[in-house]
């Protein structure tokens, strides 16, 4: 009698194990249960650890409640603008209602990518090639309403939505850099043409600034020769300004007469001094070499008025040059060319010409 009795005990807690061990589970902490009894939805949820059901009567789904990463395949269309593009994006979402994520949709992570698919077919449609490429926090958003509002039924909430990537044809790839390196070398000639134009206006006021001072021009040259000297070349050009030569002239000049003019009196006495000699040649050659010496005479008071015009500065030596040519290279012309009067025969240093009387 007593060994039934401890058998029936054996067997009781042999199917008491069972039974716990078919009722018992676990639920984790992302995970959410949901309980059909014979097929009918249990309004219960079972939510994180221990829990019981009844065996053989209840089934319990497990919902994770985490948020998915969902990527999206890549998908072709056709922009606004006719560009054709390939564009991905990624999905980040989570359940927010496991009994409506169960009963609602068969499969509510196949349900959303198409979803994703679809929408973003659509927003590629509906948007440029800039927008694409440059505005995409704005197609985010607008993707991210498209696939929100019917996921909410389904008990899903979108999280965020992120386009990836954006592939363009080589053709349209060439197109851009051929543009984007234009516009580089616009942006670089502006800023070339502006810097000439600053660099000009700055030489101009330096330019002033040294005509005031004449000296400045020597230390500016000085300072050139020092920074050339430095980089110790071999040959040393050493450019040396008209204005220096002037600066010069003025110191060693004085008050007196400037060397300028000094210079063309001296020069208008020598070629004279020719012509008288090539008149008197002429009239001892009257008959051979008449022609052969009157072009020489020409050419010599041709030569006396082109030199001694433009080394006269002043309007005292000027006119003094002038006075010079007409009183004596005149009357020195004169005899040689008798036979042919009324002819042009030189010029003078004010531009008329020197006509044989």
């Amino acid at each position: 009698m007593v060994e039934e009795l401890v058998a029936a005990g054996v067997t009781v807690a042999f199917a008491g194990a069972a039974y716990v061990a078919a009722a018992a589970r676990v639920v984790k902490q992302y995970e959410r249960g949901v309980v059909f009894r014979l097929g009918r939805l249990r309004p219960d949820v079972r939510g994180p650890g221990f829990t019981m059901i009844v065996p053989f009567v209840d089934k319990l789904r497990k919902v994770n409640m985490q948020i998915v990463t969902l990527p999206v395949p890549a998908q072709e269309g056709i922009t606004r603008d006719n560009v054709t593009v390939r564009v991905d994006a990624v999905v980040y979402f989570k359940v927010i209602d496991a009994p409506d994520a169960i009963v609602r949709v068969e499969n509510y992570k196949f349900a959303v990518s198409q979803m994703a698919q679809t929408s973003l077919r659509s927003i590629i449609g509906k948007s440029e090639l800039d927008d694409l490429l440059s505005n995409r926090e704005k197609l985010n958003q607008g993707l991210e309403l498209m696939i929100d509002s019917p996921a909410v039924e389904w008990g899903v909430s979108i999280d965020r939505v992120e386009i990836k990537d954006v592939s363009l044809p080589e053709t349209m790839k060439r197109s851009m850099a051929r543009q984007a390196e234009a516009d580089r070398e616009r942006r670089a000639r502006v800023i070339n043409a502006d810097a000439e134009l600053q660099a000009s206006k700055k030489l101009a006021e330096a330019a002033q600034q040294m005509s005031e001072s004449p000296a400045a021009l020597q230390l500016r040259l000085l300072q050139t020769v020092v920074a050339v000297a430095a980089e110790k070349n071999s040959t040393l050009v050493l450019p040396f300004p008209v204005e220096l030569l002037r600066f010069l002239e003025r110191a060693q000049g004085g008050g007196g007469v400037p060397q300028a003019e000094v210079q063309a009196q001296s020069e208008v006495r020598r070629l004279l001094a020719q012509v008288e000699r090539l008149v008197g040649q002429e009239t001892g050659v009257r008959e051979a070499g008449r022609s052969e010496v009157l072009q020489q005479l020409l050419a010599e008071v041709q030569r006396l008025a082109g030199v001694a015009a433009p080394m006269a500065q002043g309007q005292v030596a000027q006119a003094a040059v002038e006075s010079a040519v007409e009183s004596a290279v005149a009357p020195a012309v004169a005899p040689v060319v008798a036979s042919a009067p009324g002819q042009v025969v030189g010029e003078r240093a004010d531009g008329q010409g020197l006509v044989a009387q």
